[in-house]
């Protein structure tokens, strides 16, 4: 897998990893400041310095793209509880047939 590739996954979501490998935090940034946005919040690396090689990802946008991968998890597992119902209803079917042909022989 190429460096941005994986750069990309572990920025996706909720960080639990810097690219550095370091673990990351939450962090309030007091100082960044607005009216409409007070105390911005961000996943930041333990050992972040503003060198490029560390990372700094906003709260919100961090626990939005958990969501959205949440959902698409949840719809997997839908998909999936479906499916066992289908396959539930075809081996009490298949085991019904087979006590038919046992009362046969």
């Amino acid at each position: 897998m190429m460096l941005t590739q994986s750069l990309a996954l572990i920025l996706k979501g909720i960080p639990k990893l810097c690219p550095c490998r370091s673990i990351t935090k939450e962090f309030v940034d007091e100082e960044d400041t607005y009216d409409y946005l007070p105390e911005k919040r961000y996943f930041i690396c333990k050992d972040y310095q503003n060198d490029g090689l560390h990372f700094r990802q906003q709260w919100v946008m961090g626990v939005q793209q958990e969501v959205e991968r949440l959902k698409v998890r949840v719809h997997e597992h839908e998909n999936l509880l479906r499916e066992c119902e289908a396959l539930k209803a075809h081996v009490r079917m298949l085991v019904k047939r087979v006590s038919e042909l046992e009362r046969v022989l």
